[in-house]
């Protein structure tokens, strides 16, 4: 049998495969059931800074409604729901203790004092390393790209030197560049790329005339586009690549290595075919790298990366042009008539 294991940020794993950021860590049992599959890895759900001062707020509204209140009171003491960051912060280091893979943490906050305090509560959890989450949304037009950059790279920086564990970074593809960008990244001291957040963006209700935000999973092809970076970026960086999004079946994990992956993120395919499509990868992988005669995941990794490949036009605008051109092609895999 092969060799899955990897190293991630410095960090050894039984196997490439982790579980994103997500709400299946609240239910134990499903935990339970993913890490019984094989599951290499797991990052908690994201700690939002937004959240937190959502129930900052809505406490201290509940707090106000008893300050004028009379002996004769059953109760002096509102019904919270929400304990905010300590209750997110007690819940990853009780997973932690619950399992026998390494634990992420997920930060997306807003201002820099902010990223550095909470990451440094979030080391305390016994976490074996700490996803960033960037993503800025400019509200102003005279707000430039270059801006928004360098304060993202000082975050990195800033949270680097304020804690001792491995730190990842994961972006959103809005950059002008997105090699540059990692570069800048990498060279602040980032230790991991994940590629790419998925966000939720806003959909219009034409019958009630209004905003909602769809809950939707990533789809099988939604990869493509981590593939290609990760094809870009191998072998050029000092951190290690992380490839998230569309990752559904082995097919999907064989190919980001190839690329140059070091590791992937699954969530979607979890939802969709539950926690023992995990095992069924595994053992597919398994299957793979047997009949090719790889011992390892190091045989291949990289192999189809733009570093390792003779061809110079694999990862460039002239392959865009010849799919262009063979686009005739597309009319017998969708007959018209």
């Amino acid at each position: 049998m092969a060799d899955l294991s990897t190293t991630y940020m410095g960090i050894q794993l039984k196997n490439p495969l982790i579980l994103g950021a997500c709400n299946l860590v609240s239910k134990p049992e499903v935990i339970k059931q993913i890490e019984e599959a094989g599951i290499g890895a797991i990052v908690y759900r994201s700690l939002f800074e937004e959240q937190i001062q959502l129930e900052g707020l809505q406490m201290d509204e509940l707090l106000s409604e008893y300050e004028n209140r009379n002996a004769e009171m059953t109760s002096l003491f509102p019904g919270l729901e929400h304990a905010g960051p300590k209750e997110h912060l007690y819940n990853i280091e009780k997973l932690v203790k619950s399992v026998n893979v390494p634990v992420f943490a997920s930060l997306n906050a807003i201002y820099e004092p902010t990223w550095v305090e909470y990451a440094k509560e979030l080391e305390k959890t016994g976490v074996a390393g700490l996803e960033l989450n960037l993503y800025a949304v400019p509200g102003y037009f005279e707000v430039t790209g270059e801006s928004i950059e360098d304060k993202q790279v000082q975050i990195v920086r800033a949270v680097k030197e304020a804690v001792s564990i491995p730190v990842s970074v994961k972006m959103s593809l809005f950059y002008t560049n997105p090699l540059n960008f990692i570069k800048k990244v990498d060279e602040a001291g980032a230790d991991a790329y994940v590629l790419f957040n998925r966000f939720f963006q806003p959909e219009v209700d034409i019958d009630k005339e209004e905003y909602f935000y769809p809950w939707e999973l990533s789809n099988p092809k939604d990869h493509m586009v981590g593939l290609r970076f990760a094809g870009l970026l191998h072998g050029n960086l000092e951190g290690s690549i992380c490839v998230s999004r569309g990752i559904y079946d082995a097919n999907d994990v064989i190919k980001m290595i190839l690329a140059g992956a070091d590791v992937v993120q699954m969530v979607s395919t979890i939802y969709r075919n539950s926690p023992t499509v995990v095992s069924d990868i595994l053992m597919d992988m398994n299957r793979w790298m047997d009949d090719k005669g790889y011992k390892s995941l190091d045989y291949f990794r990289g192999k189809l990366s733009r570093k390792n490949m003779k061809d110079p036009f694999a990862y460039q605008r002239a392959q865009y042009v010849d799919i262009l051109m063979r686009s005739e092609t597309i009319f017998k895999k969708y007959p018209m008539v």
